[in-house]
């Protein structure tokens, strides 16, 4: 059996998550809400270049109506990640992604899957008050998902999803990402090829 190398993100796991992190969700005690969304708790799988499989095929039309294409994006690893402006832990997290968004600026492309607001204005205005300036394709019907079938739960939001420069699936954060260095050594393990096993988070 093989077994995978740590990489970056994996090697610097130090802490647990922070509490505020863990006690946030999209759901109830019971780890689900009226929607049917569940709650993760911040931990991430990184997959080894051999256990990746085939690039995503991912593509749709951003809150601004625009067309975008995951595969344009091919070159660099591509940060997904799934939220709505509703969900608690979206709010908590996304700071932390516009930090990561403006640090790998040029090394890496940020989208978001909006997969509830009733409408794009209500994501937009989420948007501009978080200072998010990357791209977010609307997908209320949530098929967007498909395109990362037996990687992610569909109904555990936020979600992010870190593509290798190929557009293959490289790691998944289940829940709000724990810290921004995690995500970012996430991203440059994607990057570097490098790869390993699961984890908690890494503070900063």
């Amino acid at each position: 059996m093989r077994h995978p190398r740590p990489g970056r993100a994996a090697r610097l796991l130090a802490g647990l998550l922070l509490g505020g992190l863990l006690l946030s969700g999209c759901g109830d005690n019971e780890g689900t809400n009226d929607g049917g969304y569940i709650s993760g708790d911040g931990s991430f799988v990184q997959y080894a270049e051999d256990d990746r499989s085939e690039p995503v095929e991912l593509a749709g039309e951003t809150l601004q109506g625009d067309a975008l294409d995951v595969a344009d994006l091919r070159g660099a690893p591509v940060v997904v990640n799934v939220w709505w402006s509703l969900c608690g832990p979206c709010r908590v997290e996304m700071p932390m992604l516009v930090e990561a968004a403006a640090e790998l600026e040029g090394e890496a492309a940020f989208i978001g899957v909006n997969i509830r607001d009733a409408s794009p204005e209500n994501g937009l205005s989420f948007e501009r008050s978080m200072g998010v300036d990357y791209p977010t394709i609307y997908d209320p019907s949530g098929e967007a998902l498909l395109a990362f079938a037996g990687k992610v739960n569909p109904r555990t939001i936020p979600t992010t999803i870190v593509l290798d420069p190929e557009g293959r699936i490289a790691a998944v954060v289940n829940g709000p990402i724990p810290s921004k260095r995690t995500l970012v050594g996430l991203v440059e393990d994607a990057a570097e090829g490098a790869s390993g096993g699961t984890g908690e988070a890494v503070d900063g």
